[in-house]
């Protein structure tokens, strides 16, 4: 069965270092809190709003193991009028066999407020 696992998060400014950072810790915290090996990922989509721009956030993938061959892309959100801004999403579709209410999906930081009916971290 193929699944998606959605994650979010924040950074406070358009740097380098940090998107990477807190992409990686999203992108961890998705595959810890849902047992997931990179060999069940079968793509990702990694979305960010239009003031982010200082590095492409899937670059952050290259430090966690296994995710080599891992297909990622990078893309903009639609910028629309008073949506969140600074914000990185992540759409992870896996090969897993829980069912649709067992998947954990993740929001960090100020994330958080986009999906307040899940069960959310940090």
């Amino acid at each position: 069965m193929i699944r998606g696992i959605r994650g979010a998060t924040t950074v406070t400014s358009n740097s380098e270092v940090e998107i990477l950072n807190r992409t990686e810790e999203l992108i961890r915290e998705m595959i810890q809190e849902n047992s997931v090996e990179p060999a069940d990922i079968a793509s990702m989509i990694i979305s960010v709003t239009d003031d982010i721009n200082a590095v492409f956030p899937a670059k952050a993938l290259r430090g966690i193991v296994g995710f080599t061959f891992v297909p990622v892309m990078c893309a903009r959100e639609i910028p629309v009028p008073g949506s969140l801004h600074l914000c990185i999403r992540i759409m992870m579709t896996v090969n897993t066999t829980v069912a649709p209410h067992e998947v954990k999906h993740i929001y960090q930081y100020d994330a958080i407020s986009l999906r307040p009916d899940l069960k959310l971290t940090n």
